[in-house]
């Protein structure tokens, strides 16, 4: 039956254009006309439309667009419509603040769980629902301003006549998330093509190698190159004095003993099983699959911190954190300048921070935070610490870059996607000292996945508007 059905199927639209018309298309003239207030009504409406488009059509940039996919469909702008009709039979002015409530906070903003979402959904409708666009004043982005009111066919003639050609710009991003999306598809493409090769190779193949022989190679590399574990009770014996920044020394010690001892107990197993001393499981199969297609095995990754990279470069990375680690724990002196990329919990060296300030001052901890302030140096100019807080290197910034002439966010250059940020230096405050004026509250996380590896909000200086960057998806990222 299947093989004789006629298929249809009914794609979801792509693009700005098409979304725009799709989400027009949920009304006809009668409902343009419905409201007694009509002008007002065809420009909200309208305004409503294009934000449907572009939230839905904003989550294709991945963690960039959106922390988290959400299903938003139809059924939230016809809602958010009739809410509209509602609101403004009722009033005798528009009540923007309403409005904006209800759509952000309920309709939408109802399937939102990510606070960073809530606050990008937010700033939308700041940007878009204010009286200046009932005169025609809103540029919904560059070289797209609001319609005047008109009639449904005329709404239409103008998304094709008027709308630019797809861009980022739309969607208030850099041309740069454009080339990440394209990137990231591309390698989710190969990836997978690798991944159906026949798993039996025989010699010939792989530089003369058999798949087996592979495996040895890379799982001997490893075992090789694997550091000791610390002796983490001989540390704390050595310690005078258990200040938070040596407590986090401590823990950063024992959560890479964990990471190093399963390495080795699991490529230990593998070995004995490629040498047929013992039988292969499932998790020596899993493990052997992934050194071969050069990913973090499973196993590895859940006793380790966020990574995007491959096994290769992953290995890389870990050997170097542990060289941090080592030169630290070494004397317990402060780096002069810490690697906060290097931390499986960066945030305990964050609050470790606030905690030593505290104590010193006699602060109570609640009502402290962080002021960052971005040096024009970079690591090698700095011989020691600072006598309060920290200096911090090892930071990237997505979806716009750091100026250091000017000391501001500025936009980005092409093709540029992940520019380093200069040294920080981060010290704890009272709360109520803390500059709020020209500044983005910039969300930092571990990777460009974003959302689950939230780390810290760290206010940063700028001249444009806040919203700006925020409608940018702009964030600080301790991994590329």
């Amino acid at each position: 039956i299947l093989e004789t059905s006629i298929k249809i199927t009914n794609e979801p639209p792509t693009g700005m254009k098409l979304n725009l018309h799709k989400a027009l298309d949920n009304f006809n003239q009668d409902t343009l006309e419905m409201c007694a207030r009509e002008n007002e009504f065809k420009s909200i409406l309208f305004a409503l439309c294009y934000f449907h488009a572009v939230v839905a059509e904003r989550r294709k940039f991945g963690p960039q667009g959106w922390n988290r996919v959400y299903p938003y469909n139809t059924g939230d702008l016809t809602i958010s419509v009739d809410v509209l009709y509602n609101y403004l039979e009722a009033n005798a002015k528009v009540p923007w603040e309403d409005l904006r409530y209800l759509f952000g906070e309920i309709m939408y903003g109802g399937h939102i769980t990510d606070d960073w979402d809530r606050r990008l959904c937010r700033t939308y409708l700041d940007e878009w629902l204010k009286p200046e666009l009932l005169d025609g004043e809103i540029n919904f982005s560059i070289g797209f301003p609001c319609p005047p009111p008109g009639d449904y066919v005329s709404y239409h003639r103008y998304i094709d006549e008027i709308l630019p050609a797809e861009t980022p710009y739309l969607y208030g991003l850099h041309p740069n998330a454009e080339i990440g999306f394209l990137t990231t598809t591309s390698e989710t493409l190969f990836r997978t093509v690798l991944e159906m090769q026949p798993r039996a190779s025989g010699a010939g193949e792989s530089g003369g190698m058999t798949r087996e022989e592979k495996v040895k190679s890379i799982l001997d590399d490893i075992v090789e190159k694997l550091p000791e574990a610390f002796n983490v009770v001989e540390l704390m014996a050595r310690a005078e004095e258990k200040t938070p920044y040596v407590v986090v020394s401590f823990q950063e010690s024992e959560r890479m003993n964990t990471l190093t001892n399963e390495i080795r107990r699991s490529l230990r197993e593998l070995d004995l099983g490629l040498k047929g001393e013992l039988t292969i499981t499932a998790d020596m199969e899993n493990l052997s699959n992934a050194l071969y297609l050069d990913q973090v095995p499973e196993s590895w990754g859940k006793r380790a911190y966020p990574s995007m990279l491959p096994l290769g470069l992953w290995y890389i990375d870990l050997l170097q954190r542990v060289k941090e680690l080592e030169s630290w724990v070494a004397d317990f002196n402060l780096p002069a300048c810490i690697w906060l990329s290097g931390f499986f919990n960066p945030q305990s060296f964050l609050t470790a921070i606030m905690q030593s300030m505290a104590r010193k001052n006699e602060w109570p901890l609640d009502r402290m935070c962080l002021q960052c302030d971005v040096t024009k140096k970079a690591k090698e100019d700095f011989t020691s610490a600072p006598r309060e807080g920290a200096y911090i290197h090892g930071l990237f910034m997505e979806g716009a870059r750091w100026d250091m002439q000017s000391g501001l966010i500025q936009e980005a250059r092409l093709k540029d996607l992940t520019p380093t940020v200069p040294v920080m230096f981060i010290r704890a405050i009272p709360v109520d000292k803390l500059e709020t004026k020209n500044m983005y509250p910039c969300p930092m996380y571990k990777t460009r996945q974003r959302g689950p590896t939230f780390v810290w909000t760290l206010n940063l200086k700028t001249k444009e508007k806040a919203a700006r960057w925020v409608l940018a998806g702009v964030a600080l990222l301790l991994s590329v």
